[in-house]
């Protein structure tokens, strides 16, 4: 970085922000926006778009939307400079009539977030942005292109390559511990104690990726219990009762909560390469470990039971596997891919479905959204491509015998 560079983003920091913005500009917000794409000077532009940044913050849900309405309608794509662009590649297919093609091709908005991103601290901005713009514009709104254009510069600058994976453990600076407690969003952590029991023994892991633009804001964390064998409750792996053991004793690393952690980075895939770096790091550290699985839960059955009629209260647990196992092998979207987007996301990653279980979540969550059901996804290194292409080729869902024995059992009480 150059001594410029430096201190530019000494000055544009957050905190010295007000000092450099004290003056209140009377042009527009739009005005401000085409000032900074008129491409002037480094600082001239780091203080514009600040204070374009700045403006956002301030704005209500309808001061939001005109600012997306300007977004989409004013800093599109000029069709007409498109076709001659294309039109001139096409006679003659230059590097410089390429260049002209993808300069008129991409969206004014695009380079607008780029500039916005050049004021240190924008990154988390930007993505708070998209936040906004996912809970105020419906995907059936027209406006709603304009989230391509945040997922393709999002998908480049939180690459797998510039993310960080941090262990978290009792050490850990308190403001990411309590990050963790807010975005846990699988099994909720009731107190510092109960995170404590999750991170501080031997046998427990908590494992979550950074991005250096937002070093203190996690954006998927996994947690990981370390034990004999595979387990078939979550309450057995989180009673405050339950004895600890030494990690190296452990044969069996199971992945019990996956959180993504940041709305405005929906759709932005994170947790398959945390799994398979998690697992990497785990197997190095720990010789012992044989069997990587999951403990998932399956937030839809009770909604998919319901449509088919099936009342799980009036099943026993080994009607309700059979339930499950019918559900998790045979329940698909219009798509072809499954109903459930736990099993979308593990079968994608490779994993197959290993185990199912009946009274495996009690808390009134699992009772609501799977009638207490649970199930393994087991990640094998040797068959992780083989089931990534089943899946993703010919929609299959890769399970084990026992698993597909009990689709073929009857479903009743």
């Amino acid at each position: 970085m150059s001594l410029l560079s430096d201190v530019l983003a000494t000055l544009f920091s957050r905190t010295n922000r007000n000092r450099l913005l004290a003056g209140p500009d009377a042009r527009s917000t739009e005005a401000l926006i085409a000032d900074l794409l008129s491409g002037r000077g480094e600082i001239s532009g780091m203080t514009t778009a600040a204070q374009i940044l700045d403006r956002y913050d301030e704005l209500d849900d309808a001061g939001k939307l005109a600012f997306f309405d300007h977004l989409a309608g004013d800093l599109g794509i000029d069709t007409d400079a498109v076709r001659s662009a294309l039109d001139a590649f096409e006679m003659e297919q230059s590097q410089s009539t390429y260049g002209a093609f993808l300069r008129a091709a991409e969206p004014r908005r695009q380079e607008l977030a780029r500039r916005l991103n050049r004021v240190p601290g924008a990154t988390p901005q930007l993505v708070a942005m998209r936040a906004d713009l996912l809970r105020l514009i419906p995907r059936t709104d027209p406006r709603a292109r304009i989230d391509l254009d945040f997922q393709h510069l999002f998908a480049s600058w939180f690459n797998r390559g510039f993310l960080v994976l941090r262990r978290i453990n009792w050490e850990s600076p308190a403001h990411i511990l309590e990050r963790i407690i807010a975005y846990e969003a699988v099994h909720a952590i009731d107190s510092w104690e109960d995170l404590r029991r999750r991170v501080e023994p031997s046998d427990r892991r908590c494992f979550a990726f950074f991005h250096p633009a937002m070093p203190d804001e996690p954006l998927v964390f996994v947690e990981v219990a370390l034990t004999k064998g595979i387990p078939n409750s979550v309450q057995g792996l989180l009673t405050d009762t339950r004895a600890s053991m030494e990690a190296i004793e452990a044969d069996t690393a199971v992945f019990y909560s996956i959180s993504n952690c940041q709305a405005g980075l929906a759709g932005i895939s994170f947790g398959n390469s945390l799994i398979k770096q998690v697992a990497e790091d785990l197997s190095a550290e720990l010789p012992n470990l044989k069997t990587f699985v999951t403990l998932s839960p399956i937030p839809t059955l009770t909604r998919w039971m319901a449509e088919q009629g099936i009342d799980p209260n009036g099943l026993d647990d080994d009607g309700l596997k059979a339930a499950a196992a019918q559900f998790l092998l045979t329940a698909k979207r219009e798509d072809g891919m499954p109903y459930d987007p736990v099993a979308r996301f593990h079968l994608g990653n490779g994993a197959y479905v290993h185990a199912v279980h009946a009274g495996a979540d009690m808390s009134s969550k699992g009772l609501s959204e799977s009638a207490g059901a649970m199930v393994n996804y087991r990640y094998e290194a040797e068959s992780f491509a083989e089931n990534h292409e089943r899946f993703v080729g010919q929609k299959e869902v890769v399970a084990s015998k026992a698993v597909r024995a009990l689709v073929k059992a009857p479903v009743a009480a």
